[in-house]
């Protein structure tokens, strides 16, 4: 382990978030239930489950970023994309872990989306620029 940018604690809190994900997709109709009124249609409640849905995919479209940055060694060894990630990914791993247990409104899973997975993935983005495009090392 590289101890100022702790690359191999990094992986374990991407596969927390991962798992949480994951869980999600699979036992989303309590949460989709959570984003309906009492009384509801079947086509409302379709609508919820595709917009849940999106938002999980492109959760692991995200990730697909973030590891093919990682493991290609773009940030592997970035002290500040490691920060970024291992704090971001931490945080969604609890807050996920609440809009499971909790039941919380998806429109909660938009923000947890965008600060923990399209922040760091966005960065990722600049790293992979950076260090390809430009020729410059990594933060």
């Amino acid at each position: 382990m590289h101890p100022a940018t702790g690359c191999c604690s990094n992986p374990m809190r991407h596969r927390a978030h991962l798992v949480i994900v994951i869980t999600i997709f699979w036992s989303r109709e309590n949460n989709v239930k959570a984003c309906l009124p009492l009384e509801f249609t079947q086509e409302q409640y379709d609508t919820e489950d595709r917009k849940l849905v999106v938002a999980l995919s492109a959760t692991l479209g995200l990730f697909a970023i973030e590891l093919a940055g990682f493991f290609s060694g773009v940030s592997m060894f970035s002290s500040s994309q490691g920060l970024l990630s291992t704090g971001v990914h931490a945080s969604a791993s609890v807050a996920l872990l609440f809009f499971l247990f909790e039941q919380w409104e998806c429109d909660i899973y938009w923000w947890i989306f965008a600060i923990c997975s399209v922040l760091p993935a966005f960065v990722e983005i600049l790293l992979f620029i950076a260090v390809f495009g430009l020729k410059k090392k990594p933060l």
